[in-house]
Parts: C-alpha cells; sequence; structure tokens
C-alpha cells in the first residue's frame, strides 16, 4: 500500500506578490507586516505552501501509521476571516505568553488573530520562536 503524502506541499509562487493580490486593505498590510515579523524571528527566507500558506523552514515528518512527509515548521496565512498563524507543536505550555498576547482563538495548530493591532507582536515574536525551536529540537529540519 502507498504511503499517504501531504498534499499541500512548497510552490514557487511568491509570497510579496501573494499578499500584494489580497483586496482587504487592512488584511494585506498586516500580511506583509507578518512577513517582518517571521523574518526578524526565523531569519528564514518565506515560502509559499499551496495556494494560500506562507511557511518559514521544513520538517521531515513519520507517523506510527507510515505517512510521512515534509511541511513548513511555522508559518501564515491570510485569509479572509483572519490572520492564521500555524505554530505547529501547539499551545501546550505557552499559557503565559497567550495571555499576554491580546484577542485571538486557538486551533490545535493554529492561532487566529482577527488583526494585528488586536495583539502585542512582541508576543506573538516569542510564540514563534518558542514554536521553531520545538520543532527544531524534534523533527529533522532545514532552513530553506
Amino acid at each position: 500500500m502507498a504511503k499517504a503524502e501531504n498534499k499541500t506541499r512548497q510552490t514557487k509562487l511568491s509570497p510579496s506578490a501573494f499578499i500584494a493580490s489580497i483586496d482587504h486593505e487592512v488584511r494585506r498590510a498586516d500580511a506583509f507586516r507578518l512577513l517582518e515579523i517571521f523574518k526578524d524571528v526565523t531569519n528564514l527566507e518565506p515560502r509559499m505552501w499551496g495556494p494560500s500558506m506562507i511557511g518559514y523552514g521544513r520538517y521531515h515528518y513519520k507517523y506510527e501509521s507510515g505517512r510521512e512527509g515534509e511541511f513548513f515548521m511555522t508559518g501564515f496565512s491570510p485569509r479572509k476571516a483572519n490572520l492564521a498563524v500555524y505554530i505547529l507543536p501547539g499551545y501546550v505550555g505557552l499559557e503565559d505568553k497567550l495571555s499576554r498576547l491580546g484577542k485571538h482563538k486557538l486551533g490545535k495548530s493554529c492561532l487566529y488573530i482577527n488583526k494585528l493591532a488586536d495583539i502585542d507582536e512582541s508576543v506573538l515574536a516569542e510564540i514563534i520562536d518558542f514554536g521553531l525551536q520545538y520543532m527544531r529540537a524534534k523533527y529533522e529540519t532545514w532552513d530553506v
């Protein structure tokens, strides 16, 4: 039986061009600001993953089921409804940082923010760095 792979893959699309195409003025400006924040924290170049996710670095995963693949270590997506920030280890142990962040909602590995004006950007940077360091310690990673 063939191993299932992640359908979302790195593409050659330009993250800046993707963000420039966003109609919503605040979402577009926030996405450009997130490019800066992620660059400062990760010191990695952004890459598009699928049509709408901007990721930083890569890691290899392999589940007990045999499913394996590669995905970005951290990233974000400027969605129509909100900004989704991907902190792949999730948010266990981040209660203090999340309490200082500002207005947000959580998914399993997603942090949902309506607009950057609602949060403390320095706390967001702490959260991104925590997730990145976790991924580097736990998985085989690449800084591309």
